[in-house]
């Protein structure tokens, strides 16, 4: 119980030391929490991309590359959509 009690107290010290090395602001939780959100990687159109979704100029709208490909009849590739959401 002894060594138990000597470690935490150990870490403790070791912690507290820490504390004034850091010569830059920590992020606090809410800002770490708020920057790590599913979806929170919105494009200048809106579009998320961690979601798959790009913007389409010619649909005027957010599109998953895959789904449009399908629902369009093009090929499944990077080009197919370029050309297809490019396309006046």
């Amino acid at each position: 119980m002894d060594n138990v009690l000597r470690c935490i107290l150990a870490g403790l010290c070791v912690g507290f030391l820490n504390v004034g090395c850091s010569s830059t602001k920590s992020p606090s939780i809410t800002e770490i929490r708020s920057s790590q959100r599913v979806g929170n990687d919105r494009d200048a159109h809106g579009c998320i991309g961690s979601a798959g979704y790009i913007w389409c100029e010619k649909d005027n709208q957010c599109q998953r590359p895959w789904e449009l490909a399908t629902a369009k009849g093009f090929a499944i590739t990077e080009l197919a959509f370029k050309n297809y959401c490019d396309a006046k």
